[in-house]
């Protein structure tokens, strides 16, 4: 069972590193499938196995994959690699405010972010045109809903923390045992105050003030 590992990426170097396409997608896809070859991405996602292999070792040297085992030898295509973690936060920690760097590696993530935001668009569109390909049960059990919180911050903090606490045992990388007809799912969980309401708090005093 691999052990579950959360790590902090503020590298600016690795962050630059995941402005291409193919390795967020090779990232994204050895996340959710654990240990694959490079031939096995390549038929995901569509580049060919040694473009595959490249960018894998481009995302070794910044500590983001790792290979799977401790074989030498043979065609690196067929040796799996697996992510160096069970997830990944991007971008200085909180208390980095202080560092020259802070500030540009903040600027790339954000530019990162807004490029995962495109990502998992995209995914949810190719998801909605194969829901019909989907067996019954499968149809039955997708969601997709949004819902309009008032919470202080605080109490949004707390609400991310159950809602991690709740999924954290089905992540695929570190279920064991995992019962038949268990699938890859792909679950966003994204909570931001909406721009333009700061200082706004709802509904009306029910006595009329404003």
């Amino acid at each position: 069972m691999v052990q579950a590992l959360r790590k902090q990426v503020t590298d600016v170097r690795a962050l630059r590193a995941l402005a291409s396409p193919i390795r967020r997608h090779l990232l994204n896809h050895l996340m959710a499938s654990g240990p694959q070859t490079a031939s096995e991405c390549a038929a995901v996602v569509g580049a060919s196995p040694s473009n595959c292999s490249y960018h894998l070792r481009e995302l070794a040297r910044y500590g983001l994959v790792e290979r799977a085992d401790d074989a030498r030898g043979g065609d690196g295509r067929d040796r799996p690699w697996r992510p160096a973690a069970t997830g990944l936060s991007y971008g200085p920690a909180p208390d980095d405010d202080a560092d020259p760097g802070a500030r540009i590696a903040e600027l790339a993530n954000r530019r990162l972010v807004h490029a995962q935001i495109d990502d998992n668009a995209e995914l949810l569109h190719r998801a909605i045109d194969a829901h019909d390909e989907l067996p019954p049960e499968w149809h039955r059990a997708e969601i997709l809903s949004t819902f309009g919180l008032l919470v202080t911050a605080d109490e949004l903090l707390a609400l991310a923390a159950r809602v991690d606490a709740l999924l954290r045992p089905f992540i695929g990388l570190t279920r064991e045992a995992p019962p038949a007809g268990a699938e890859r799912v792909h679950v966003v969980f994204d909570a931001v105050r909406r721009p333009g309401t700061l200082g706004r708090h709802g509904p009306r005093d029910p006595r009329g003030a404003r």
